[in-house]
């Protein structure tokens, strides 16, 4: 039997694989068209000051999956982090996500757990039963103040849309507290890998019979020189686009140096329109066990990804759901190729999920290989 495997990005969804088949006893090559390999996860060491800088933006390791925290921990010693975010509106400093801490600030109150939240009840909209709209969600369940202060304005400069044309299901994501806890994350483990995610997903690959080829695009027409190939990038590229570009939001980063520290934490959104940027992130805090003199920053800028831009977001309103659909039914018929990844099954994942879906992805390899059936396109259904 062909024992030869193609894999295409060097992020986490390909790094896992590969690993996992390598050591299952299979060759396998990693194609990677960018210089560097961890996909938007790279970081690297900031020349000037010395700080390691997540280079496609922040990444918070957090998750509540046993098999992912002991899998990274095999490969990384993963110092404690937690992400403590604040938010800056109407020239004040709160703290998110929206705590009793933010509600007693930004109503002047000092209102216990119970009180608080019938305050915030009284407040929301009861004549919203159904929620449909992001702004709906808001307005039933924080009303107009709280809505208006941290969500509508921050809204719409990261998805260039209105809450009124975003679904009600992404503010589900986004919890209120009734106590002073201000973890950004709930999640049972959460950490910074020591030494960066670029050297995490270094030892993931560092494993006999895998080569990785950077700087190097994969053409579809290869697959036929492999026993299969897992595609971790955009589905509507692997197709040529036959189906249309599917949208993604991208970001642009302005950084700039200083010395000492900058704003003393390492996230603050910027909420209101007294700023274009979505946020500022201050890089050194991300690793708080190490110390440096001088600080690098990042404005953060969200807009519509461009054919030439990197995508970070998927958009998937209704409208691309149904070219999503097209796309996913072309490949279920093609033969020997898996899509995985945020961008091969177009969806919005967190780390831990991604790695999560590539651990899953190899089993479901392996067992198909066992038993002499077919390797699916899809592991995870991305319609669900």
């Amino acid at each position: 039997m062909q024992k030869n495997i193609a894999i295409v990005g060097a992020g986490f969804s390909g790094a896992v694989i590969a690993n996992q088949l390598a050591k299952a006893g299979y060759t396998v090559e990693i194609f990677e068209s960018r210089p560097h390999i961890a996909g938007n996860c790279h970081s690297e060491r900031d020349a000037e000051t010395g700080v390691m800088v997540h280079i496609y933006g922040p990444h918070i390791f957090h998750t509540d999956i046993e098999r992912v925290w002991e899998y990274v921990n095999r490969y990384s010693r993963f110092m404690p982090y937690v992400n403590r975010v604040k938010a800056i509106t109407n020239n004040s400093v709160y703290t998110l996500p929206i705590n009793l801490l933010t509600i007693n600030q930004f109503f002047g109150k000092t209102f216990r757990p119970a009180e608080a939240q019938a305050f915030l009840a009284s407040l929301g909209d009861k004549s919203i039963e159904n929620p449909v709209t992001f702004e709906d969600q808001a307005l039933r369940f924080v009303g107009r103040e709280l809505y208006e202060a941290f969500f509508k304005t921050y809204t719409v400069k990261q998805w260039g849309m209105q809450p009124t044309e975003l679904p009600a299901s992404i503010l589900k994501r986004l919890p209120v507290r009734f106590n002073y806890d201000d973890n950004y994350f709930a999640h049972k483990y959460q950490g910074m890998p020591e030494d960066g995610y670029t050297a995490l997903v270094e030892k993931i690959i560092d494993v006999p019979g895998i080569t990785v080829h950077l700087n190097t695009r994969f053409d579809p027409a290869q697959k036929g020189d492999y026993a299969h190939v897992f595609y971790s990038g955009p589905i509507d590229a692997w197709f040529n686009h036959a189906e249309g570009r599917l949208p993604y939001r991208t970001l642009d980063f302005e950084v700039f140096r200083d010395t000492g520290d900058y704003q003393g934490n390492a996230v603050i959104n910027y909420c209101d329109d007294s700023q274009p940027y979505t946020r500022i992130t201050e890089h050194k805090h991300f690793s708080p066990w190490e110390k440096h003199e001088k600080t690098l920053m990042y404005k953060e800028y969200s807009r519509q990804c461009e054919e030439k831009d990197i995508p970070y977001y998927p958009i998937r309103q209704a409208r691309d759901k149904q070219q999503l659909e097209r796309y996913v039914n072309v490949a279920r018929e093609e033969p020997n190729v898996t899509f995985v990844g945020r961008l091969g099954t177009y969806r919005y994942l967190d780390m831990d999920v991604t790695i999560n879906e590539a651990l899953m992805t190899a089993d479901k390899f392996l067992e198909c290989a066992k038993g002499n059936e077919r390797m699916p396109a899809f592991v995870i259904d991305p319609m669900a």
